[in-house]
């Protein structure tokens, strides 16, 4: 299971994605909206923003944008961000790689060949489905709202 934290990131970015291109959107709104803590989605935008795939516009028509177009982020991306690796094992990561200590061989391991399988598969959705996948396939910011996902939303994500 994921985090609050990202699927309330999740939730924001595909807010942000369904506003026009360039239109700031104010993090007050975004927290209304979707019933997220306002404190907490804020320190979520700011993480997303260092990721660089947010900007941010002072004034009084500040708020957040999106840096990178939605067809560039990839769900994937942003689970690793605020989940960290994806492996369900430590040998099978790539960026947190560390050899099973009960493991006398990785090649002839039945349960990395087994977990390594169903990690690829996750993997390669993951990586290759962006935001703009998610809403070219009808989802709309209510999709988003109040904690709930759609059942539509849920299997386009599948």
């Amino acid at each position: 299971m994921i985090s609050n934290k990202a699927r309330y990131a999740f939730r924001a970015l595909l807010a942000l994605a369904c506003a026009p291109e360039g239109e700031a959107t104010a993090s007050a709104d975004i927290a209304a909206r979707y019933a997220i803590p306002h404190k907490f989605l804020e320190q979520i935008l700011i993480d997303l923003k260092k990721a660089g795939v947010l900007d941010s516009k002072r004034g009084k028509y500040g708020g957040y944008v999106m840096l990178r177009p939605a067809d560039t982020v990839t769900f994937g991306e942003i689970l690793r961000l605020f989940e960290g690796p994806l492996a369900p094992l430590s040998c099978l990561s790539r960026q947190s790689y560390r050899r099973c200590d009960d493991c006398p061989s990785e090649a002839q391991c039945a349960l990395r060949r087994e977990f390594g399988a169903a990690y690829d598969a996750y993997r390669s959705v993951l990586d290759s489905r962006t935001l703009a996948d998610a809403l070219r396939g009808g989802a709309s910011e209510d999709d988003f709202a109040n904690g709930e996902e759609s059942d539509g939303f849920v299997r386009r994500m599948a």
